[in-house]
């Protein structure tokens, strides 16, 4: 009767389903490169999913520096221009593993230490099950509070006498 309660029930024990979650890494690695051929991720492709995956998230307000959101600024005001979606992300992507760098702007109120495990967390999910990459790192830089009301235009200053 040294058997776990999982073991009674199923027959399975834990080191089973270890095996089984490295037998699904393994698989999952080898999903890039096959006897047919070799498939190749771009560090573009990493970039944006990354960029997409960590604006989903509630909280966070805008990916990018204060440079970087400058200049999207101006960009945005140039007609036919289109926003980057990679903007304030940075990635190394190798052939089996990549590492991604996010710069965030987050929103007034939200624990960041939440945001930040959120982010993180979305972010591996769509790299790793889109490309099939193993993500070992998701650093992010917070750089930024938004406050609302910070960035409208202000009104133009009243007169005090007319």
């Amino acid at each position: 009767m040294t058997g776990t309660s999982t073991e009674k029930s199923t027959g399975k024990t834990a080191a089973d389903g270890q095996d089984t979650a490295v037998r699904n890494k393994v698989a999952n690695d080898d999903a890039l490169v096959t006897d047919q051929g070799t498939t190749t991720i771009g560090d573009i492709v990493v970039q944006k999913i990354a960029g997409l995956a960590a604006r989903e998230v509630r909280g966070v307000h805008a990916l990018g520096g204060g440079a970087a959101r400058a200049f999207g600024a101006i960009r945005d005001r140039i007609p036919g221009a289109s926003a980057s979606v990679g903007q304030g992300v940075s990635v190394e992507v190798g052939e089996k593993q990549a590492a991604v760098d996010l710069e965030l702007v987050v929103e007034y109120g939200v624990s960041i230490a939440e945001l930040a495990r959120a982010v993180r967390r979305n972010v591996i999910t769509a790299i790793e099950q889109m490309t099939g990459l193993e993500v070992v790192e998701v650093n992010i830089n917070v750089n930024d509070v938004y406050i609302p009301g910070d960035d409208d235009d202000e009104a133009p200053a009243s007169n005090r006498v007319q």
